[in-house]
């Protein structure tokens, strides 16, 4: 008797797993020095201070028990006294809705904000996790290129006069990854119009923002209009498997959210969120401990891009990281980037090709650095096993 399959649903087809999520498993070698991962570097994670915070929350037995779907009450008050700063008018606490992670937040907003069949405008280079989110939600995907000064706004323009309507334009405004630049003050004020003109979402994913290295990050397009949706989590300046993200938004997208999030997960864990809260409620203590990051990461930054320079001289073209985690190289010279990675894992040293970012552009000649995991010696190594690789792959 033959046997008829059960179908998975459609929408599968098309998605496929992220090419940078599986290079890690390649660059997983201790031998093979990492510039692929997006990861903040685990030895400036406050453990000892994360540790002190789960024993205090420990005390109040209501942290083991579920939460309010939103999110702990405490953590939401102290997220939106911290938003309201940012953004410069005051965030009420039913704005404040926290997720497992700001890559739920734009899940759950995609199915909220999006029909199939919806346009949404993203950069290009893209941030992977944004494609993945609006390929699975359906979504008609048009890019827009991005320049020094960040999303090219007016090529967006250019969009909106030929007669498309977006539902979401989705931008990584701070330290954008992968492209390592960060959108103009003017850019960020014209999006903002342009979203009220026309009637779209903004959705201002900043994840990196708090990791400034000379001067802060400009005001968030949030400031200009009530239609820019806010996401960010505390991975990068605390730690990832905290798993704490949010979204600031209108009450009735919150509303909607909450819906969704419920057939999801219920909530969050209250126990997390307690010590998420006592972490961003000290504020000395963690004024000290994102110095300490910026710090670090600033200076790594600085040498990876002198051992770029140095080493490559007109071959390379790099982007100058002013914050962040990232940096966008390209080649000058017709090197293939894709087609140069496994002569640089077998060097021993891993990157991300830009073609993996790619929406319309094949950026073949392109890769995205992290400089966050090594030290500077590793990082100027890196970059010698990179300059062997290339030069035995030419020759």
């Amino acid at each position: 008797m033959s046997l008829t399959s059960p179908a998975l649903a459609g929408k599968l087809a098309g998605l496929q797993s992220s090419a940078i999520r599986d290079l890690l498993k390649l660059t997983a070698r201790p031998e093979i020095i990492s510039l692929a991962g997006g990861l903040p570097d685990a030895a400036l994670m406050p453990g000892e201070r994360i540790a002190a915070a789960a024993e205090a929350a420990l005390r109040d037995p209501a942290v083991l028990q579920y939460t309010e779907s939103p999110g702990w009450p405490a953590l939401r008050a102290v997220i939106a006294e911290r938003e309201s700063a940012k953004i410069g008018r005051s965030v009420p606490v039913g704005e404040v809705f926290i997720t497992h992670g700001s890559q739920q937040a734009l899940s759950l907003l995609a199915e909220v904000l999006l029909d199939p069949g919806a346009l949404v405008v993203v950069e290009d280079p893209a941030y992977v996790g944004a494609l993945q989110v609006f390929r699975a939600a359906g979504a008609r995907i048009v890019a827009v290129p991005l320049d020094a000064d960040g999303l090219r706004v007016d090529v967006l323009e250019e969009l909106l006069v030929a007669g498309e309507r977006p539902a979401v334009v989705h931008t990584v405004a701070n330290f954008h990854n992968p492209g390592g630049v960060t959108l103009a003050p003017e850019r960020r004020r014209r999006l903002a119009e342009l979203a009220e003109a026309h009637g779209f979402w903004v959705i201002e994913d900043d994840p990196y923002g708090e990791l400034w290295f000379d001067e802060p990050a400009p005001a968030p397009v949030a400031s200009y209009s009530p239609q820019v949706i806010r996401l960010s989590s505390v991975s990068k300046i605390l730690a990832p498997a905290l798993r704490v993200g949010w979204l600031i938004a209108p009450e009735k997208v919150c509303r909607a959210v909450e819906l969704l999030k419920q057939g999801a997960d219920l909530c969050g864990s209250a126990l997390t969120h307690q010590i998420t809260t006592d972490l961003l409620a000290d504020t000395d203590w963690l004024t000290t401990h994102v110095d300490t990051i910026r710090a670090a990461y600033g200076t790594r930054a600085r040498a990876l891009v002198t051992a770029l320079r140095t080493t490559f001289a007109d071959r390379v073209h790099c982007t100058d990281p002013t914050g962040g985690m990232f940096i966008w190289a390209d080649f000058t010279d017709g090197t293939n980037a894709s087609t140069l990675l496994p002569a640089a894992l077998e060097a021993g040293v891993a990157y991300v090709p830009g073609a993996a970012f790619a929406v319309t552009d094949a950026y073949q000649a392109s890769m995205r650095l992290c400089f966050t995991t090594s030290d500077e010696p590793t990082l100027t190594e890196a970059i010698n096993r990179l300059a062997k690789a290339a030069t035995t792959s030419v020759g």
